[in-house]
């Protein structure tokens, strides 16, 4: 079961990957509720197995590319951030004090936080493209102007993914001409 959760977190993030453009540097925050992953509600299943399983289809894939991970925890931490050290200094963010924990945090933060080198928190970022798994809403933490991205993969276990990308906003009105390549 954990092999096909590795395999199924890593086919959506390629795909994510793929439609955004991501490049080395950028920021790519994950959203995550293991317990409907498993088919619970929220909070009701925590699981770090099946994390660890979403974690290592995940994370290799951006670190591979010089991604930034954001990981989003849970409400209980006000959806904090669980990123490296570099990423929050390369956005201008102030880490704050807490450690994530299954029940608070979330599981798949608490997989990030004992992984990634130099691990922060932080309240806020403002990824590039982003994943949400189970439905935990990581609108707050894309930059502005989200893309939705219909997925072909898009179910893991129980939970259904929702992806984004960004772009610029575009500006000038009707005679305005924009760069193609930022679409």
């Amino acid at each position: 079961m954990y092999e096909e959760i590795t395999e199924k977190a890593r086919a959506a993030v390629l795909e994510v990957l793929s439609a955004a453009g991501l490049r080395e540097g950028d920021v790519f925050v994950v959203g995550c509720s293991s317990s409907t992953v498993c088919g619970e509600g929220y909070g009701k299943a925590s699981s770090m197995d099946i994390a660890q399983a979403l974690f290592d289809g995940i994370y290799p894939e951006l670190k591979s590319r010089g991604i930034y991970l954001a990981a989003q925890c849970c409400e209980h931490l006000n959806r904090a951030i669980i990123t490296s050290a570099a990423a929050a200094a390369a956005q201008g963010q102030d880490r704050v004090n807490v450690v994530p924990f299954p029940k608070a945090g979330g599981s798949f933060a608490t997989i990030t936080y004992s992984t990634i080198e130099s691990p922060v928190a932080v309240e806020h970022i403002k990824a590039d493209a982003g994943m949400d798994i189970g439905g935990v809403l990581i609108g707050m933490h894309l930059r502005e102007v989200a893309v939705p991205l219909n997925l072909e993969n898009n179910m893991i276990g129980q939970a259904h993914i929702t992806a984004a990308r960004t772009r610029p906003k575009f500006i000038g009105g009707e005679r305005a001409h924009y760069n193609d390549e930022l679409k």
